[in-house]
C-alpha cells in the first residue's frame, strides 16, 4: 500500500508518482484498488481544528503483470 503526503501545504502524489515509475519500467497494470485510509496518526491531532486543506483519505494498492518480452505492453 502507498499513499500520497502533503508537504508544504502541497500534495505529493507519492501513489501516481510510483505508478508512473512501474510503467516506465515495464509493468502492465491489472488493477488499481483505493481503499480507505484507517488508523493515520494525524487523524486526531486535525479532527476538529480549522483547516485550509482536505485531509488525504486514501491508499493505493497496486496489482502489477511483468510485461512478457514476447508480448510487450
Amino acid at each position: 500500500m502507498i499513499g500520497d503526503i502533503r508537504k508544504k501545504g502541497y500534495v505529493l502524489p507519492l501513489g501516481m508518482n510510483s505508478m508512473q515509475k512501474f510503467v516506465d519500467t515495464g509493468f502492465k497494470f491489472k488493477e488499481i484498488v483505493i481503499k480507505e485510509q484507517h488508523n493515520c496518526r494525524s487523524t486526531d491531532y486535525w479532527e476538529g481544528k480549522e483547516r485550509k486543506f482536505l485531509m488525504l483519505a486514501h491508499e493505493y494498492i497496486f496489482i502489477l503483470e511483468k510485461a512478457d518480452d514476447h508480448n510487450p505492453i
